[in-house]
């Protein structure tokens, strides 16, 4: 195999499921946080505790930061260079790095416990599932500094 081809292979499919579930990502937050907003907190697929509104801001913006994460990594993973994958490698970083610090706050939610409902309860399965694909996503990216078969290859 081509060096460079198989973290290139790995990629493609994994970035596709990382948009869609980013996107879920902040098309529900974005509608808790406008139900929150207006004082809906006891809606039947809503509910939550002190540390909700906390959550569904960081979610939002965690989102919307991984969302611009993938299609940079979508840019790279067309361009294949090393210089795209400097900006590629840096934001997924930081889009981790906010993604788990909304994680964080899922894992204060379930902690606290009460009532959450089930697009509530949605968010943060989805959440979690994010800081997972997340690393992994970032994991494939970098690992072409340990071998070359799974980075861009030295033109």
């Amino acid at each position: 195999m081509a060096l460079g081809r198989v973290g290139k292979n790995f990629m493609a499919p994994l970035l596709t499921v990382n948009l869609v579930v980013h996107l879920i990502v902040v098309g529900l937050a974005g509608w808790s946080l406008d139900k929150y907003i207006d004082g809906q907190q006891n809606h039947p697929h809503l509910g939550g505790n002190a540390s909700t509104s906390f959550m569904l801001i960081f979610a939002l913006i965690a989102g919307a930061f991984c969302a611009c994460s993938v299609v940079v990594g979508m840019l790279h993973l067309r361009a294949w260079q090393h210089d795209s994958h400097a900006a590629a490698a840096s934001l997924a970083i930081f889009s981790w790095a906010m993604i788990t610090l909304a994680f964080g706050f899922v894992c204060k939610e379930a902690i606290l416990g009460g009532h959450r409902g089930k697009r509530l309860q949605t968010l943060e399965f989805l959440i979690a599932i994010s800081v997972l694909s997340q690393l992994l996503y970032l994991v494939i990216l970098n690992a072409g500094m340990f071998k070359r078969r799974y980075g861009p290859t030295v033109i």
